[in-house]
């Protein structure tokens, strides 16, 4: 009976494990936009969370300080989309388990 109960464990970790690198691979295929400054600033980015696109309105562009500043969050609104989705996507592959990555 333990045999069993062994080979049906080791049979859902790998499981797991496949599934986890089917998130991961999704993962890298996200595409997220960040925006700030009422959309003045987008900044795109991958799951990779590697900048791919940026565009900034003329009207941010004579102040070096507000648009420094609206670059920053444009990013952290990006980043913080990626990590959601990366977060549901490992949530959904790990069975809700909390496993660090």
């Amino acid at each position: 009976m333990f045999k069993g109960g062994m080979a049906g464990m080791m049979k859902k970790a790998q499981q797991m494990q496949d599934n986890i690198q089917q998130a991961q691979e999704e993962i890298k295929q996200l595409a997220a936009t960040g925006n700030a400054g009422g959309g003045s600033v987008k900044i795109s980015i991958n799951g990779e969370h590697q900048a791919t696109d940026i565009q900034i309105d003329t009207s941010v562009m004579n102040d070096k300080e507000l648009l420094e500043d609206l670059i920053l969050s444009a990013i952290n609104d990006a980043n913080g989309q990626i990590a959601d989705a990366s977060a549901t996507k490992m949530k959904a592959a790990t069975g809700g388990m909390n496993l660090p990555f």
